[in-house]
């Protein structure tokens, strides 16, 4: 269970959340919506206990399962599994019976003896935490969310950044946690993942709160939304499903419009007579106090929802350069003992729209990476050419300085731009005023989406590598970053899970993963789409 008592939010002048008080029980599956920026990221934080509120206080009690944006992968040595199997602290028993295993098959006759003794009270320490029931039940929650054997025996730091998203998810879902707070966990699963991911939270009976622009999602688990207005700093909470929300919502705004019609009109007509009274010394303190009236009338009167505002986002013009601006040949990559992808070929000319599809885990962030000069592959060659200027967007943001402010990253995408026109671009982000001097660290994630894209407006790009460019943004972002896709002239390379994106860019060549298959773009691939 979690308490909030007068829990308030603040950044700098700007107040997110004005004293708010709730719980979170068991059986509370909430959703927590709000536009980007709103601070729906910052309250789950202080909600996990990973945050200080500004005022106010959360009390946890229970264990909490908590699922970041940014992906938390611990000691980057440590197996997959183990790593899942660390959330109710069990692998390092299973660590020490694999150990005792090979020692009891070794040619060490001490060594076997030791590990004879000492497996069978390992081994019963294990059962009684929940031993191979729990590892087969991690096995399983693992699996369907793409994780297999193969996978989960690797290292994490090997690991695709949308394997390891998926790992943190496995461990929190297997953690027995009493409350669950989840913030985009939809991001880099695919369409069968979602599938069983909105079954098992449908059957969940603890506390959960989740952040997802999965309407699909939201629509099957809720039972409760709480919804952050950006604008008034308000949390409205809601105790119905998302369908019932959505309809009392535009009940409640109806109502509002009209109390404020009723409201200005009363007002009006108060001033209208004040005025006229006013022309008499006799009535001059009534005029006074009807004015006063209306007034007090007009600021007893609920406000009606200012409209979210929305980054208006076009991508560069892009700079002149030749017919194949970028060049990747025999391209292969491993990680360790695990191979990623071989022999990729791929020539982007100008202008031209690639998507690249692939299962989860088959290389498609790893090409970008590759694309972008991030990474170095383990045989071919990426050729540059002439006139290229490249414009990468990382999934996990890693184009960003989280060390340097906002306006910092802008100056280093763009050093000959002034400061002038660098804050009039971050303003078409919904960058403001201080906003400028925030470091990227401690935005949310679909501010740092934003960012990252406004850093590639300023870029003069003619190649845009996007990874997965509408996670984490709200309906309004998204459709700006798909206009921004039918409108831009440069060449895309394109990784999404996303039917839309794919839909916008109007792709001519698919590359599918990790065969390094090239193919013309037909309808058919459209169904790979979300099950890549």
């Amino acid at each position: 269970m979690i308490a909030a008592q007068d829990l308030e939010m603040r950044i700098g002048a700007r107040v997110l959340l004005h004293p708010t008080s709730f719980h979170v029980n068991a059986g509370d599956r909430i959703g927590l919506v709000g536009r980007n920026g709103a601070g729906k990221t910052t309250l789950t934080k202080i909600l996990a206990g990973e945050g200080v509120p500004s005022a106010g206080k959360a009390v946890q009690k229970g264990r909490i399962g908590y699922l970041p944006q940014d992906p938390r992968t611990g000691d980057l040595e440590q197996a997959a599994m183990d790593r899942i199997l660390a959330a109710r602290d069990l692998a390092g028993l299973a660590r020490k019976m694999r150990d005792a295993e090979e020692a009891m098959a070794g040619e060490d006759e001490q060594a076997r003896d030791k590990a004879m003794d000492q497996y069978p009270r390992i081994e019963e320490r294990f059962r009684a935490a929940g031993g191979y029931a729990a590892e087969a039940e991690a096995s399983r929650i693992a699996a369907n969310l793409g994780l297999d054997e193969r996978v989960l025996a690797q290292p994490v730091g090997v690991l695709s950044g949308g394997q390891r998203r998926r790992v943190e998810l496995a461990r929190v879902l297997f953690s027995g946690a009493e409350t669950l707070l989840l913030d985009e966990p939809t991001n880099h699963l695919d369409a069968d993942s979602i599938a069983w991911l909105r079954a098992f939270l449908v059957q969940y009976a603890g506390g959960l709160i989740v952040i997802s622009h999965d309407v699909d999602l939201v629509r099957a688990c809720v039972n409760k939304v709480f919804h952050l207005d950006a604008n008034r700093g308000v949390m409205d909470q809601y105790a119905m499903g998302w369908d019932l929300y959505l309809q009392q919502r535009e009940d409640d705004e109806k109502r509002r419009h009209r109390e404020r019609r009723n409201a200005e009109k009363k007002a009006a007509e108060l001033l209208a007579q004040a005025d006229k009274m006013r022309a008499k010394a006799s009535k001059a303190v009534a005029a006074q106090n009807m004015a006063k009236r209306a007034e007090r009338l007009l600021a007893e009167t609920e406000d009606t929802r200012a409209s979210d505002k929305v980054a208006s986002l076009r991508f560069p013009t892009p700079a002149p350069c030749g017919k194949t601006p970028l060049r990747a040949q025999e391209l292969s990559k491993y990680y360790g003992s695990l191979e990623v992808f071989t022999d990729v070929e791929l020539a982007i000319d100008r202008g031209s729209k690639v998507v690249v599809l692939g299962l989860n885990g088959a290389g498609k962030t790893t090409l970008l990476r590759l694309l972008g000069g991030v990474e170095t592959p383990d045989t071919g060659i990426i050729e540059a050419g002439h006139g290229l200027k490249l414009g990468y967007y990382a999934q996990e943001h890693d184009t960003l300085d989280m060390d340097a402010t906002v306006g910092e990253n802008m100056a280093h995408a763009a050093p000959d731009l002034g400061e002038t026109e660098v804050r009039k671009v971050l303003g078409s982000f919904l960058f403001s005023g201080d906003d400028a001097g925030k470091p990227a660290r401690v935005l949310s994630g679909g501010e740092k989406t934003r960012l990252a894209l406004a850093t590639l407006v300023v870029s003069q790009a003619n190649v845009l590598l996007l990874d997965e460019p509408t996670n984490n943004l709200d309906p309004a972002s998204r459709a700006e970053i798909l206009n921004a896709l039918r409108s831009y002239e440069g060449a895309v390379v394109l990784v999404t899970h996303d039917e839309g994106a794919a839909e916008a860019l109007d792709p001519e060549r698919v590359l599918l993963l990790p065969d390094a298959v090239e193919d013309l773009w037909n309808e058919s691939y459209r169904d790979l789409i979300a099950l890549a």
